[in-house]
């Protein structure tokens, strides 16, 4: 336990002040987050893990912190969640140690030659100023930053017998955490790029109850917002994250106003290491979907912003539970246009459960954080980075787009003499979806047709046969189907050179062995400025007046 008079004085000495283009501070609108303007501003961030038994960044062995900050604007990310111990902060000891001495200590000797050749400014730093440098280095390339108090002893996270799971444990004592919590945001008031502390990741273990979290989380939450009231105030469940329900009953009850954000996790190991193996993938995306707005999505509609700090899955592609959950995953975070953290930017860590220099494989980074691990992947999440809807972002009516979570791309056309197809979804076609069940270019009097199973779907202005009128069907209601002329249902799918085309509707349920991913579409509710392909189109239809 720390005295604190040492920790305190380095606070005031060492606090660093960082720029950023956005206009910040960021609040909340309803279920928004907004900067100064009022215009929403989507969190796209990545985990990058600083909270193990070395008490650094990852990677800093292997790349300079700059290059790190730069790849991760390059890939798209606006923002890190920053994962801090709580004993970097509260225990003397631990926040003396320099980065050299903490990895002296430790063994890690081909670490520490890698800092020196990559990173010399901050070896022989103490740890604090080290992070500190860190999310300078992010701000200077405008990248935000939520600092996530992810454990108290430093180590890997999160078992429900790992002691630092909920108040009371052995390494989780609450006044300690409020102080801890306190002297993190003082530190950091001022820097401009942290906009967010989150105040606990994954509670979790025996001894969690609501009382306690009611108890103890709105008293951290007063304390955070004290000593920096320009943060977001972001709070986790239950649970490993996953269960919020209990604020239905009971509303949160704070003096402050537009800065609470809730957070939750949602892995495909979190239903269970092997659920979507085990049975049918729409069925299973039915039920997990329900039971994510049942405990934490159902806050969106109450006014409440939701942040997923947590979502990710073993990019090499490997894991056949994980291949499924995430297209499930990202029709849901598409449709409810949710902030977002991707587990995880490391490629690789110093060390990890005694490991030293294991491979990540969620990490979106290769083992040498040289560039992407998978970067299809990082395409496939490119579409949900960038906000559907929200408040001040453009004058565009509401309309939907048509998402292909597999691919991460929407339904567009290049012109009238090319097939609907996917592509980026800053190019999507603008649809409406009538009461009727036609799916209609939005502003036009053409609707989604198709003539025969395998073919190409098309546009057309006969809309009342049922070859023109598509349901969302199956248990994970990404199945848009329609019924041909003899009466066959068939559903939208995904040819080779990915034109869309119709085929028999396929895993529907019972059958757990095939994957239903290429015919999954979503429909998005969007505000976004009609694309050039859009008003193409439009114009070309004007001249033929089929212009509604």
């Amino acid at each position: 336990m720390a005295t604190s008079t040492s920790i305190l004085l380095l606070f005031l000495f060492s606090s660093v002040v960082t720029s950023l283009s956005l206009s910040l501070p960021l609040s909340t609108t309803s279920r928004w987050i907004v900067d100064d303007t009022g215009r929403r501003v989507k969190l796209a961030c990545v985990n990058w893990a600083s909270h193990m038994e070395p008490v650094l960044a990852e990677g800093l062995s292997k790349q300079p912190m700059d290059t790190i900050a730069k790849r991760i604007v390059s890939m798209g990310f606006n923002c890190v969640r920053f994962t801090w111990p709580l004993y970097l902060i509260t225990n003397d000891s631990l926040a003396a140690l320099t980065v050299r001495q903490s990895f002296k200590r430790l063994g890690l000797l081909e670490s520490i030659a890698g800092i020196q050749a990559n990173n010399p400014s901050i070896i022989d730093l103490p740890l604090i100023k080290a992070y500190q440098t860190v999310v300078s280095s992010l701000g200077e390339n405008n990248v935000m930053v939520i600092l996530d108090n992810h454990i108290s002893k430093p180590g890997w996270c999160c078992s429900n017998l790992d002691d630092n799971g909920f108040f009371g444990d052995k390494y989780f004592n609450p006044d300690q955490w409020i102080t801890g919590l306190t002297r993190m945001a003082t530190l950091f008031n001022g820097v401009t790029n942290v906009v967010g502390m989150s105040l606990r990741n994954e509670p979790r273990g025996p001894k969690q109850n609501v009382n306690d979290w009611y108890k103890y989380m709105p008293k951290a939450a007063e304390a955070v917002h004290s000593a920096n009231p320009n943060v977001l105030v972001i709070l986790s469940g239950l649970s490993f994250d996953r269960d919020l329900s209990f604020i239905q009953n009971q509303p949160l009850k704070l003096t402050f106003s537009r800065k609470l954000v809730f957070e939750a996790h949602w892995y495909g190991f979190s239903d269970g290491q092997t659920t979507w193996v085990d049975d049918n993938p729409n069925q299973v995306c039915g039920r997990v979907a329900t039971y994510m707005m049942r405990t934490a999505g159902y806050l969106v509609d109450q006014g409440y912003p939701l942040f997923i700090g947590e979502f990710g899955i073993d990019q090499s592609g490997a894991n056949v539970n994980g291949n499924r959950y995430i297209s499930c995953f990202l029709g849901v975070a598409a449709e409810l246009d949710l902030d977002w953290a991707l587990w995880t930017l490391a490629g690789s860590y110093y060390v990890r459960d005694g490991v030293v220099g294991l491979n990540e494989y969620y990490g979106v980074l290769d083992y040498n954080w040289c560039g992407a691990r998978n970067s299809s992947f990082v395409q496939r999440i490119s579409a949900l980075q960038s906000p559907f809807r929200g408040p001040g972002l453009s004058e565009a009516k509401p309309h939907k787009v048509i998402f292909h979570p597999l691919t991460g791309l929407c339904i567009t056309r290049k012109s009238l003499l090319h097939p609907l197809r996917l592509g980026p979804c800053t190019d999507a076609y603008p649809w409406s979806y009538l009461p009727e069940k036609n799916l209609v270019v939005k502003g036009t009097r053409f609707c989604l047709h198709t003539d025969a199973s395998e073919k190409s779907v098309k546009l057309g202005i006969l809309c009342s046969n049922s070859n023109s009128k598509w349901e969302t069907i199956s248990d994970s209601k990404m199945h848009l189907s329609a019924k041909l002329r003899d009466g066959k249902s068939v559903c939208l799918d995904v040819a080779s050179d990915n034109t869309i085309i119709t085929k028999e509707c396929k895993c529907i349920s019972k059958d757990k062995t095939c994957d239903p991913s290429s015919q999954w579409f979503k429909l998005v509710d969007s505000t976004r400025s009609s694309t050039r392909v859009g008003r193409s189109l439009l114009q070309s239809l004007h001249g033929k007046g089929l212009v509604g």
